[in-house]
């Protein structure tokens, strides 16, 4: 059964193009990694998200080599613990070498440490040298943005931040986009999200199935979603989106439950 996988990506300013469908690796290990991002990547994904704290690296570069899918068509990201401050470096070289790449597409500091700036100017280092084509932060206000760029002049291209229709917040969203960061949304489909009425109504009458539609809410709002998975079918199934039509009136109602 053939299935509509969106396509849609996001320029970011080193050059890459982030899709806004990725599929997350969190808590995935060892044989069930590998097998899980190469279901991911025969269904039509063309990110894969993970971390050095995640202890999958490997697991995730061996399912990206066993795919058959060309390295230059898989977006890969991949984090720094925030207390690597002054050893970021040797810890992005331990992930190129644990995903078996040359670069990743998108190296993110996992959440704020304690001397950002000081992370931050590794970050920048390492995409001038060509082992990130992007840098990023996850969990960062606003605030701690802008405290990056008036320290280096350099934004972070992407925020990955918990994201889903509960926890909407419009000037959160509106901020990354003027600043022109991309926010990407991580356990969406967590925290009671999938059981909502709001939502398992828009399914029901679009004949979907939740996660399907917090995915697409995601891509309409131009955040990124990264659901993970170990199960082939939903790994397949939150995948499905590209033909999925919500309504201007579902959007809204989506959005409201954030300040329900």
């Amino acid at each position: 059964m053939s299935i509509d996988v969106p396509t849609t990506t996001a320029a970011l300013p080193g050059g890459g193009a982030i899709p806004l469908l990725g599929f997350g690796t969190w808590q995935l290990s060892g044989a069930t990694a590998t097998s899980s991002v190469g279901t991911a990547l025969e269904a039509g994904y063309r990110h894969l998200d993970t971390a050095a704290i995640y202890e999958n690296e490997a697991e995730v570069g061996a399912g990206l080599r066993e795919s058959g899918v060309a390295r230059d068509e898989v977006f890969v990201t991949t984090k720094c613990p925030p207390d690597k401050v002054g050893r970021a470096r040797e810890v992005l070289e331990q992930s190129l070498t644990a995903l078996g790449v040359d670069a990743v597409d998108l190296w993110l500091v996992h959440w704020p440490p304690a001397d950002p700036v000081a992370m931050w100017d590794a970050f920048v280092q390492a995409q001038t040298d060509g082992l990130a084509t992007d840098v990023g932060v996850s969990n960062f206000s606003l605030e701690q943005l802008d405290e990056l760029e008036r320290a280096t002049g350099v934004l972070p291209a992407v925020n990955q931040c918990k994201w889903s229709p509960l926890i909407f917040d419009r000037a959160f969203l509106d901020g990354h986009a003027r600043r022109g960061v991309v926010l990407e949304g991580y356990s969406g489909l967590k925290g009671g999200t999938l059981e909502h009425p709001v939502v398992t109504g828009i399914a029901e009458r679009l004949g979907r199935t939740p996660a399907q539609v917090i995915n697409r809410w995601h891509l309409d709002h131009g955040v990124v979603t990264i659901p993970k998975s170990a199960t082939p079918e939903r790994i397949r199934s939150n995948a499905d989106v590209g033909g999925i039509a919500l309504s201007p009136e579902d959007l809204t109602a989506l959005d409201a439950l954030g300040t329900a």
